[in-house]
């Protein structure tokens, strides 16, 4: 898909020093897009990240170091990024632990970091952001889903991770609905297996876990000005995934 133009615009991606943030930011730098690196602990890898969306043709580059499950460490967040790169048009919540394990078996601290990071993040950063994006009448936001979330997947292994999403794919419309008239729009990219993640089922769909690339597919297009009209969208990136047994 063609790359949409961004040289205007100030894009803010969380969790953004590895992984799935640090491929979705580095395609915003591939735009010309003023870029904030979020990391929360990994300063060292946030600034390579940095270093290279200057070299792949970013407008301007920061790092940015903040906790998106405190709201003052939010604040903070966006108020470097503003002071620095200007108020931000883009945001894609990506931050979001998760836990293989069983829900019996998963430490109540965990279980409250797998809820707080997906779920609360998602609402804390939207929620600083929508002033500056009211106000100047442009905003996007793209939330990290996870797939089948939106058809009420659980499972006993990795529970809290399947209701945050279920919770973020629920804020995606709520949102989508409140900012109707505002100029922004909201909606979510959710993935099934990585080729970065953790763990691999035995059998993948296509036979290949979902590339970078395609993730970065449905951000243009939700990043593409032709896309306004298009919000409280959830693409889901499974590549035809059917988790229900017949």
């Amino acid at each position: 898909m063609d790359e949409p133009a961004l040289s205007d615009r100030t894009v803010l991606v969380t969790g953004s020093a590895r992984g799935v943030g640090r491929e979705l930011l580095l395609s915003t730098a591939d735009c010309g897009a003023r870029t904030a690196v979020h990391y929360h602990t990994s300063a060292d890898a946030a600034s390579e990240v940095a270093a290279e969306a200057l070299e792949r043709g970013a407008a301007d580059a920061m790092t940015i170091q903040g906790d998106v499950t405190d709201p003052e460490g939010v604040d903070g967040l966006f108020a470097g990024v503003e002071a620095e790169l200007g108020s931000v048009d883009v945001l894609v919540n990506n931050v979001g632990d998760f836990a293989p394990a069983r829900w019996d078996d998963i430490a109540f601290e965990t279980w409250n970091r797998v809820l707080e990071t997906n779920l609360n993040g998602t609402y804390l950063c939207s929620k600083r952001a929508l002033p500056g994006m009211r106000e100047r009448g442009y905003g996007r936001i793209v939330n990290v889903g996870y797939a089948s979330s939106e058809q009420g997947l659980v499972s006993p292994k990795n529970f809290p991770y399947f209701v945050a999403k279920k919770g973020v794919l629920m804020f995606t419309r709520m949102l989508a609905a409140d900012t109707q008239n505002d100029g922004i729009t909201v909606n979510a990219i959710s993935p099934y297996v990585v080729e970065n993640s953790d763990e691999f089922p035995e059998e993948l769909p296509r036979d290949r876990p979902a590339s970078f690339e395609d993730l970065i597919a449905p951000l243009y297009f939700f990043l593409d000005p032709d896309s306004e009209y298009v919000s409280g969208e959830n693409i889901e990136v499974d590549g035809g995934w059917l988790p229900e047994d017949v």
